[in-house]
């Protein structure tokens, strides 16, 4: 889908409602990690360089619509003030005769949309009352774009509407990972339990040349097809679920790349004794960890003649040693093949990032998504409720 950019707004003297997700970590009153909010920051210096007013809408926790002290954006302007090297003014209570009387290139943080429950029921009137206060509406919180609500959806069908900078590099992204991709395309998909990601593994066999499938998932796929998992985490019941998967792949032509050999283990934990088998010698009393050698020589060979890569999840338990040196071995590959200019490599998910950032290839990925949720109902190929009222 098209959609504007800031470049395409006339922002001089405008004041610009800009949806961001600042919505970070902290500990002991601090801010643990300020990427979310570095990450904003250029389409604010570019509101501001182009003469306008960004004023910043955000929530903060799940105050469930009530006004929860510990749960206000004020307690992150320290940090945003910081991160973004500008003063920033905070107010909790807007209105546009305040707003009209701040200096130009006033940079300003509203006090936490989701305070009040209009904000979640996407109420009108809240939307109304968010566009009576700008001239602009900027999205730059890709992250909350799976939500209709008034700061994300609603207000956007009131004012003329574009994406910001990291919301448009994100969707620049996505679309060339999934939407218009060079082929081959190979989507790497992990975690613990299949019936979480039933949606995405339906879109990505119609989408994707080669879907390998890791983790907890890849022993309930191995179950559907008769092979004992002994005690691993696997859900059974899927069974008949992950059949047709493996039908609908094949139907589409697809080739869904399972474990063939495995690192099993009788405890879980870190440097536990160990042993590498084949896929169908699963000791009874041993559970599954890890992807084995000969299963991840397999995986390199698809991901070197890929063209287009998307991951969402790692192949085994890569949290404990040394039950991440299949998913590493991978993300070598990937961060190899991508330096090379050979690959687009997108990824996204909490475990993803963590395991990425954990083997030190953060830097080489061509896109690294922190959204979450909403990178999750892309890859399903759901329509996110923030990205089509840009449209």
């Amino acid at each position: 889908m098209a959609w504007k950019t800031l470049d395409d707004m006339d922002l001089d003297g405008k004041i610009v409602l800009t949806r961001v997700d600042i919505n970070v970590p902290m500990d002991g009153g601090r801010v643990t990690d300020a990427t979310r909010i570095a990450r904003i920051k250029p389409t604010i210096d570019d509101i501001v360089a182009a003469g306008g007013t960004p004023v910043m809408l955000a929530h903060f926790g799940r105050p469930k619509g009530e006004v929860v002290p510990e749960m206000s954006l004020a307690h992150i302007l320290p940090a945003v003030t910081e991160t973004l090297g500008r003063d920033v003014t905070f107010i909790e209570q807007p209105s546009r005769e305040a707003l009209d009387a701040l200096p130009a290139g006033t940079v300003v943080l509203v006090e936490n949309t989701r305070f009040t429950n209009m904000e979640t029921d996407n109420d009108p009137k809240m939307a109304q009352f968010l566009a009576s206060l700008g001239d602009v509406f900027c999205n730059d919180a890709f992250s909350a774009a799976h939500r209709a609500h008034a700061s994300t959806e609603g207000v956007a069908h009131l004012l003329p509407s574009c994406a910001g900078r990291l919301m448009a590099q994100e969707l620049g992204a996505l679309e060339k990972a999934l939407t218009t991709p060079e082929r081959p395309v190979v989507a790497v998909v992990g975690g613990a339990k299949v019936s979480t990601k039933l949606d995405l593994l339906g879109n990505l066999v119609r989408k994707v040349d080669f879907l390998v499938i890791g983790g907890g998932m890849a022993n309930t796929f191995l179950a559907a097809k008769g092979i004992d998992v002994g005690k691993s985490l696997c859900e059974h019941d899927l069974a008949e679920t992950a059949r047709e998967i493996l039908k609908k792949a094949d139907e589409a032509g697809c080739e869904i790349i399972l474990p063939v050999d495995i690192v099993v283990a009788r405890e879980f934990k870190a440097n536990a004794a160990n042993e590498t088998v084949g896929v169908d010698a699963c000791p009874s009393d041993a559970m599954i960890f890890d992807a084995g050698p000969q299963s991840v020589a397999r995986i390199n060979e698809i991901i070197t003649g890929a063209k287009t890569l998307v991951m969402n999840g790692p192949l085994g338990v890569f949290e404990l040693e040394p039950f991440g040196t299949g998913t590493f071995a991978m993300l070598d590959t990937i961060a190899a093949q991508t330096t090379a200019g050979a690959l687009v490599s997108v990824a996204g998910g909490g475990d993803t990032v963590a395991a990425i950032n954990a083997s030190g290839h953060a830097d080489a990925f061509t896109y690294i998504s922190t959204a979450g949720g909403a990178f999750l109902e892309w890859m399903e190929g759901k329509t996110l409720p923030g990205v089509a009222a840009l449209g």
